[in-house]
């Protein structure tokens, strides 16, 4: 499937791809700002905005934004990361125009009604109120608190209660200002429809977008300091959260880390820690590992609940399948096996096009170009057991990893 990319004289980017054998159009406006570009006093901003994108436009109210795309069986979404704010719709092909004009409309277009701030307000400390209330989402921010002390990759993408309480149309107007770049931003198509007609439907409008470059250069991190703390709270079961900052988005090792997290960790239920944890000793129902790479540095986590009484043992198993990594190079079976399962669910993945429209737009902000699957195939062919041994013997140092557990209390 070939792979069309168009740059406009402002910058503004569109990516497309044809899927001839499926009824929908998934699009959506990708932008490189996120939670971490945000203030001490901006915190949970971005994420505001992207609630109050739904919220009016110059020429729509709430209602017919909502209503535009749902009456025609389609959705509208939107979603904020520590370093992305991205608008996007999955339709019917025949109604991608509409869906264009739309996400066009409450990107560039939203008017953050002051009255619409107020309603909003509530949904987000809802929202807030909802995650504190759920052990298992509240520990891996707590978590991320807890690896990126004192900086912004710390701070959780809702805000606080403070912070949420206080914004105005104004900080709004401000924060877009401030962080919009028209060279950051990426409008991604997949789905049935040809690259002509998925450029008539948008690329007027985007060309009308004045020309914007900002001058905001993002905080690097560079402190981290190995943390153990344990809370006390009101929950069933102990938690536990092992973590540490990791490769970034444009390291060389970043796909042979992937690999090796999903030896250890990964979503299957033959990752070592599942087969150790759950099927050896029935110590937990769930447990897995997880490594997100940013634009400047990374993440690599361990999350799993079991009883408060197992909860030693269990982190001990936990160090132990980790040291094992750290001393003992895979064998040829093993590394073949473990190289199929990573690409067999890559391949996968690639057949859900609404993340894979989100994927295409992220790499061309971030890479400025799209590995084709392929190349990231070969990569991690080409990985040998001696990389995954010096890796963990890197990322994997009982040294280095923070802790965080709750205790019931």
């Amino acid at each position: 499937m070939q792979l069309n990319i168009k740059e406009l004289p402002n910058g503004i980017r569109i990516v497309h791809q044809q899927v001839t054998h499926t009824r929908l159009v998934h699009c959506g406006f990708i932008l490189n700002i996120g939670s971490r570009d945000e203030d001490k006093e901006q915190e949970g901003l971005a994420h505001f905005w992207e609630h109050m994108a739904f919220k009016g436009t110059h020429k729509r109210k709430t209602f017919h934004i909502i209503n535009r795309l749902e009456s025609l069986g389609g959705e509208l979404n939107a979603y904020t990361t520590k370093e992305k704010v991205c608008f996007y719709a999955s339709v019917l092909k025949d109604h991608y125009p509409k869906a264009a004009e739309l996400l066009f409309d409450i990107t560039f277009n939203s008017t953050f009604p002051e009255k619409q701030i107020e309603k909003e307000r509530q949904v987000i400390l809802e929202e807030m109120a909802m995650y504190r209330d759920s052990p298992d989402d509240s520990i891996q921010d707590d978590l991320d608190a807890l690896v990126f002390a004192n900086h912004a990759l710390g701070r959780n993408i809702l805000g606080t209660e403070d912070t949420v309480g206080r914004f105005t149309q104004q900080d709004f107007f401000d924060f877009i200002s401030t962080h919009l770049d028209t060279s950051q931003l990426v409008f991604s198509v997949v789905g049935n429809i040809s690259f002509e007609k998925a450029l008539k439907a948008i690329e007027g409008p985007l060309k009308e977008i004045q020309t914007r470059r900002t001058l905001y250069v993002r905080n690097g991190f560079h402190t981290y300091q190995p943390q153990i703390k344990t809370v006390r709270r009101e929950v069933s079961q102990s938690l536990c959260a092992i973590g540490r900052p990791a490769y970034s988005q444009h390291d060389p090792n970043r796909y042979k880390l992937f690999l090796l997290n999903n030896i250890l960790g990964g979503p299957s239920m033959n990752s070592r820690l599942n087969l150790s944890l759950r099927e050896n000793y029935g110590y937990v129902y769930s447990i897995e590992s997880s490594y997100q790479p940013f634009s400047d540095t990374g993440f690599f986590g361990i999350y799993f609940g079991t009883e408060e009484k197992t909860l030693k043992k269990s982190q001990a198993i936990v160090h132990r399948e980790m040291q094992k990594l750290r001393t003992k190079t895979l064998g040829t079976l093993q590394l073949h096996m473990a190289k199929e399962q990573a690409i067999g669910q890559m391949a996968m993945a690639e057949e859900n096009y609404a993340a894979l429209m989100l994927v295409y737009g992220k790499s061309l902000i971030d890479h400025d170009k799209i590995d084709p699957l392929e190349r990231i195939f070969d990569q991690i062919r080409s990985t040998t057991a001696t990389d995954l041994l010096e890796i963990a013997q890197d990322i994997f140092n009982p040294e280095q990893l923070s802790v965080l557990t709750y205790i019931p209390s």
